[in-house]
């Protein structure tokens, strides 16, 4: 396939500064608890949930404004004396539910999600967690900058 070249009034300069802003780290994680659960009837319409998926607390919730949005959530501890329940590494999760119990930065996520970052027999852990991207508009899509650049290379 022949390359596609075209006008843009964007400047050279503007691109240079866009492509050098995604390879920097864009936010920093926010810490909470993680649940999980294995309900799959969901308050968010139009979201294909996959198996790792989400439900928040109503103050992140935003009215359904959250739908759809991703999260990279790591195991960082146990919340009880037990043996560090953590797996290592960090799973990405789609937010697709209301937790109606959940506070803020509690994510009550699926049971396949949280068997990724930590033993299920721990029930409750300590995460750290960022989104996933950065959002660009909301909707029942989503546009994240860098997409392209990061992951479609």
């Amino acid at each position: 396939m022949a390359p596609i070249f075209f006008r843009s009034s964007v400047s050279l300069p503007f691109l240079l500064v866009a492509v050098a802003l995604c390879s920097l780290p864009i936010s920093s994680a926010d810490d909470g608890i993680a649940t999980f659960y294995t309900d799959t009837t969901f308050a968010c319409e139009n979201q294909d949930p996959g198996t790792n998926y989400a439900a928040v607390g109503q103050s992140m919730y935003d009215n359904g404004g959250i739908c759809g949005r991703q999260y990279s959530v790591s195991c960082t501890g146990a919340t009880n004396e037990s043996p560090n329940p953590c797996r290592g590494g960090s799973v990405i999760v789609k937010v697709v539910d209301l937790c109606e119990s959940c506070e803020y930065g509690h994510l009550d996520i699926s049971q396949e999600a949280f068997s990724t970052i930590a033993d299920l027999d721990a029930g409750v852990i300590k995460i750290s967690y960022q989104p996933d991207g950065i959002l660009l508009s909301r909707g029942v899509n989503d546009f994240f900058v860098c997409y392209n650049l990061q992951y479609n290379k």
